[in-house]
Order: structure tokens, then sequence, then C-alpha cells
């Protein structure tokens, strides 16, 4: 079993930036990826970020230049940063885990960019 929480959100001045956190019950290294999905209201969820176990990364292209993926392997945690922060980016995050080809969830944390 997998859990997957999130931490980090909240509200953020448009322009501003936030560092999201998923923290993993157990070793990152073990995921085949790991990455970070974002749902606004209304909407879908939508793909942003994904981080390989070799640690290669891939970035939402509308997202390029504002969104990185890291990890600390040591703590069991993958990051999102997010810079330049528009209203639009306002959502609930998920982070998720590819575990031998099961995917597992975290509860997601808010983000809300409003003046």
């Amino acid at each position: 079993q997998v859990h997957l929480v999130e931490s980090g959100g909240g509200l953020v001045h448009p322009g501003g930036s936030l560092r999201l956190s998923c923290v993993a019950s157990r070793s990152i290294l073990e995921f085949d990826t790991m990455g970070w999905h974002r749902q606004a209201p209304g909407k879908g969820r939508e793909w942003i970020a994904t981080i390989t176990s070799h640690g290669n990364t891939n970035i939402l292209d509308s997202m390029k230049g504002r969104v990185t993926i890291s990890r600390d392997s040591a703590r069991n945690t993958v990051y999102l940063q997010m810079n330049a922060l528009k209203p639009e980016d306002t959502a609930d995050y998920y982070c998720n885990a590819d575990f031998h080809g099961t995917y597992y969830w975290g509860r997601g944390t808010q983000v809300t960019v409003s003046s």
C-alpha cells in the first residue's frame, strides 16, 4: 500500500510562488513515476508534471518556465515549484505515483491565486 500526502497549498497573490510537497509512505525510488495533476473548479483533472525513477522530468508545455518538479529521495518527497502564479492556476493539486502499474493518489492540496 502506498500513501501520498500533499502539502504547501494556500492563498497566494498573482505573481507569487508556492512549493507543493508530496510525502510518500515508502521510498520514492521504488515508483516508476511520480507526478502532479490539478483540478480547477468545474473542470477535469489536468496533468502538470512527471518525474521518473531515473530523475527524468516532463512538464506540461503551457507551464514550462513557471513550474519545476523535483525530488528528495532521502525525505521520500516530490516537490512542485510554481512561480508567476496566475488566477487560472487556482485548483486542487494532487500528487500521484505509479507503483508497478498501480496508480496511487493523494488527497490534494488547495491552491488559490487571488488578489
